[in-house]
């Protein structure tokens, strides 16, 4: 099945950029996404549920980033299966941003997905319906994420840091959770790694998450077997990143960052 799709976006290309390469932010807009584990700045493992007419599928998929160009192209592949339903499938997919004359974005993808097992045998007019729906409902909550960033502090007249920054969808009040003793212990064990490593850390003025997959990308050891792992929610959504041992100091300039209560202003 081959499935073409444009969507217009009211952001600039390198916005649209970091919001598809942040798995966080993917993981609250794509329907059905339950969790996102980060393996390398190019490989990631999720966890997704579909549902088609009377069957309800958990696909455990592994994608990886073949190409990219940034800020305007990008291709990838991926597989999954779920054994309780006997299915599985294989998708490779491209995805071109465009910048329109008015600033805006014509995101456009192609993907070809085969689907095997019971799923499989759903016809192909059931297939790209249920597609469709997805891409619609995919396309409403990146909508929505972009407007909350031009809304907030990535919006206009602000810096290219704030673009690239990761922003909540806008939501009822909320309560601000103070850190408690658990924060206050697990950033106390980070410091005393950085102490033990004795590493330097440059500030950054950019978010954690870009500053996240820029250390890891570029590390040029190979990836240690001891490791801290590091599992953050965001709208609903799980991300885990295996952070290396010997990185400990930027790993607590990360936590700090996700720890940090937020600034409300009267």
């Amino acid at each position: 099945m081959e499935i073409e799709k444009t969507l217009a976006i009211a952001a600039p290309p390198a916005r649209v950029w970091a919001l598809l390469l942040d798995p966080e932010v993917m993981g609250g807009c794509v329907p059905g996404m339950q969790s996102i584990e980060v393996l390398s700045p190019t490989e990631y493992k999720a966890v997704m549920a579909v549902k088609i007419a009377f069957i309800s599928a958990k696909f455990r998929l592994k994608t990886t980033i073949l190409e990219q160009r940034a800020p305007h192209y990008l291709r990838c592949e991926g597989t999954g299966e779920d054994a309780s339903v006997a299915s599985s499938l294989k998708q490779q997919s491209e995805m071109v941003l465009d910048e329109q004359p008015d600033g805006s974005t014509a995101l456009r993808m192609k993907v070809k997905v085969d689907v095997l097992g019971r799923l499989g045998s759903f016809g192909l007019s059931v297939m790209k319906t249920k597609a469709d729906r997805m891409w619609d409902e995919f396309g409403q909550n990146l909508a929505k994420r972009i407007e909350a960033q031009q809304d907030g502090p990535g919006g206009p007249g602000s810096s290219d840091a704030d673009v690239a920054r990761p922003v909540a969808e806008p939501a009822a009040p909320t309560k601000l959770i103070a850190p408690t003793a658990s924060t206050s212990h697990v950033l106390g064990v980070a410091q005393q790694l950085v102490e033990h490593e004795a590493v330097a850390v440059r500030p950054t003025p950019i978010g954690w998450w870009p500053r996240l997959l820029g250390a890891l990308s570029k590390r040029d050891t190979p990836p240690s077997p001891r490791h801290i792992r590091i599992d953050l929610m965001r709208d609903g959504a799980a991300v885990t990143v295996h952070w290396p041992l010997e990185a400990a100091a930027e790993c607590a300039a990360l936590l700090r960052d996700c720890l940090r209560p937020a600034t409300v202003k009267e």
